[in-house]
Parts: structure tokens; sequence; C-alpha cells
């Protein structure tokens, strides 16, 4: 072994034996750390080439990009896309509008009519956004949130001061 020749094959190591040799022995690379992200909203879709007359609830993200006629209900954000018509009464936390809608729309935080968009009813939301470009025709009803009360009410009570000369 110590004599070796360069053109001599390298001797079979039996099974189950560490090599001894020279060479360094050659480490495992670690796994890299599992980095933990955060997952994405689910979101539902109804494409184009769908119609849907009826009630839909959702609690994930929904797109609309078909037809639509009936009731939607989402508590994340519904999207009407370029392509969708919604012939329904929304309610939802937040709209975003790129086709059209006919119907009332419900909204606990903010509608966005964006440009080619249109929206034909009543419109109740703490915040509203409508795009040059874009068609509206029905009245808006702003609404504040409750403000929430962060601290508990104290009763205090003031001392009795009783006059001279009276029990």
């Amino acid at each position: 072994m110590w004599n070796k020749r360069p053109d001599e094959p390298p001797s079979p190591q039996p099974q189950g034996q560490p090599n001894r040799g020279f060479a360094p022995a050659i480490t495992p690379r670690p796994e890299p750390p599992v980095v933990a992200r955060p997952m994405a909203k689910p979101t539902a879709a109804i494409g184009t080439s769908m119609t849907i007359k009826g009630d839909i609830r959702t609690q994930e993200e929904l797109f609309v990009d078909g037809d639509v006629e009936g009731t939607l209900e989402s508590h994340s954000l519904l999207t009407v896309g370029p392509n969708g018509k919604v012939k329904a009464n929304i309610k939802a936390r937040e709209v975003i509008v790129f086709g059209s809608v006919k119907g009332n729309v419900d909204v606990v935080e903010k509608v966005s009519i964006r440009d080619h968009g249109s929206v034909i009813g009543d419109i109740k939301t703490a915040g509203i956004s409508i795009d040059d470009g874009a068609y509206f025709k029905g009245s808006i009803d702003i609404i504040r949130p409750q403000p929430q009360a962060t601290t508990k009410p104290v009763k205090t009570e003031a001392p009795v001061i009783a006059a001279a000369g009276q029990p």
C-alpha cells in the first residue's frame, strides 16, 4: 500500500470497514434550513365560460370573471374581473370591480370601481374609490366603524360631606 504504483487499480475495501487511506473524509452537506413562509390565501375563481344562478358564500377570496345571478357573500376580497357580469347583491369585506355589477353592494372596508368597471346599485361601505373611466349609478352610504372601547369605564363616587349640625 505504501509503495503503490500509479498504474495499479485501487484495492477494494471490504464492506463495513471505514476507509483508512489518506483521502479526506467527505462529510455530507447539511440540508438547507426550512424557512416558514406565509401561505398564500386560497382564491376561488368563476371563469369566463361559467354562468351561475344562485347564492354563493365563501370564506376565501373570490374572483368572478363569468356571469353570476343571485347573491354573493365573501368574508374576504371579492374581485369582479373585466369579463365578469354580476346581477346580484354583494356582501363582502372588500370589493374590486373591473367588470359590471347590477345590485346593491354592502362592504365592510372598501369598494374600488376601476377603469371600465361599472356599478348600478346602492353602495354601503367605509371607503370608496372610483377611477376615471368608471361608471356608477346609485347612492353611497359611508359608514363609520364603531369605536371599540379599549379601557373599562371606572365608576367613581364623590364623598358625601355632611354640613355642621346636620346628621
